[in-house]
């Protein structure tokens, strides 16, 4: 797959043609990127984390900042941030994965819209910006994860801590498709606590929180029955 290097001037200059709000960018490290042209897909994980892994090292072999992906995003496995000093994600487009993962210093921004099976965030050191809506099954934000944006809806069944309230998020709009549902019929059923909380689950929201890293991170369903992709 086609990328190669972006100064930051260069970089500005992209952002501005596509129409990113500076007060988004400036939000980023002003140092060099890897510009990959869109549309752009991706076969199984995109580890942010680790660039050797991604299809964009051979291109650009050394590791640098963050990706700039020129166009919408395709992932057709997981997307992944589990490390601090992980490469940011820039989608000047639409971005779909099969499930979304963050941890660690994430760097997620969107122009367009988001699109995942699931989305969890679980960490406080992150910029995340979503400038379309965020469309999933289920969503979780744990450890004080908020996004910094989500100009449009969030789509989909959100779980979040009592002390987080997303009435007042930077969040567009609220849309549950079933919200009578349980939460059975949404997850599988290996991520739902069925008897005494561990050490690692969320009780407050009722998942198993080690079965629900384990299962991203070896790439295994989350949801029952997911969403159109």
């Amino acid at each position: 797959m086609r990328s190669s290097y972006l100064e930051w001037d260069d970089a500005v200059t992209l952002f501005e043609r596509r129409g990113l709000p500076v007060g988004t960018y400036e939000n980023l490290y002003e140092e060099q990127y890897i510009l990959v042209p869109g549309p752009a897909s991706v076969t199984g994980e995109l580890p942010l984390d680790e660039h050797g892994r991604t299809p964009w090292q051979e291109g650009t072999p050394d590791m640098a900042t963050g990706y700039v992906v020129d166009g919408d995003l395709t992932v057709d496995g997981n997307i992944v941030n589990v490390d601090d000093g992980a490469a940011a994600l820039i989608v000047l487009g639409d971005l779909r994965a099969k499930n979304i993962f963050l941890e660690g210093d994430t760097k997620l921004i969107v122009l367009g819209h988001v699109t995942a099976e699931a989305f969890v965030g679980d960490m406080t050191g992150k910029l995340v910006m979503i400038h379309g809506d965020l469309r999933t099954a289920v969503t979780i934000f744990w450890n004080e994860f908020c996004p910094d944006l989500i100009a449009g809806t969030l789509h989909g069944r959100t779980l979040a801590p009592a002390y987080l309230d997303l009435s007042t998020a930077p969040i567009g709009g609220l849309a549950d498709p079933a919200p009578d549902a349980p939460l059975g019929d949404l997850l599988v059923s290996e991520l739902l606590i069925t008897g005494t909380p561990g050490p690692d689950d969320l009780p407050e929201i009722g998942i198993r929180g080690s079965a629900l890293r384990e299962r991203l991170l070896a790439g295994l369903p989350l949801t029952s029955a997911g969403i159109l992709m």
